[in-house]
């Protein structure tokens, strides 16, 4: 799979403590496992020229007060609580200046962020999708790029998960209804 790294981005979906390290509030092993993976792919990517974004899963602590539905604390425990060590992208990422870090407060990461408009004024199109967890926030977040005519392409080899089930049903997902998916090993910028 070659891309043009000038309209290329990689958006890593919320690698951070909560989810990512053993003392992190919602721990999975399978996230954990995808750290190096997703440092993997950045580093091609920034080799290559194309753009980084990471996203950042964060709650203030009263944001499901008086909701009628929607009430992630409930579905999960409370989690990536705004201004906590869990909330914090995990230290093994190299995030720099130049990446776009998008914070977001539900499982979509194009839901009222900045992250439409920062792809569009930087010429992208095509999304390397990675990151945790793999039937959640990466599955929306790439649902909703495709909605958006960006290319989402996911990553298979550098998802998260609690269960390998849920990673199987997301990549299998994704591929049949709005993108594509992909292995780092064939991962290549033209």
């Amino acid at each position: 799979m070659a891309l043009d790294p000038n309209r290329t981005a990689v958006v890593v979906v919320d690698m951070q403590n909560g989810f990512c390290h053993p003392d992190g509030s919602l721990f999975a092993p399978g996230s954990e496992s995808a750290i190096e993976p997703v440092t993997d792919l950045v580093d091609a990517a920034r080799d290559a020229g194309a753009r980084v974004v990471y996203t950042r899963d964060v709650h203030p602590p009263e944001q499901f007060d008086g909701n009628h539905y929607y009430d992630e604390f409930e579905r999960w425990g409370e989690h990536v609580v705004e201004g906590t060590w869990d909330a914090d992208l995990h230290g093994d990422l190299d995030v720099r200046d130049e990446d776009l870090v998008v914070e977001k407060h539900t499982y979509d990461a194009f839901h009222q962020t900045q992250l439409e408009g920062w792809l569009d004024s930087h010429g992208v199109d095509d999304l390397l999708i990675c990151g945790t967890l793999a039937n959640v926030c990466v599955l929306h977040t790439a649902g909703s790029a495709g909605l958006r005519d960006y290319r989402p392409i996911l990553v298979t080899d550098a998802l998260g998960y609690i269960e390998a089930e849920h990673k199987e049903y997301a990549v299998d997902h994704a591929d049949w209804l709005f993108g594509e998916t992909t292995t780092l090993a064939d991962v290549a910028f033209e």
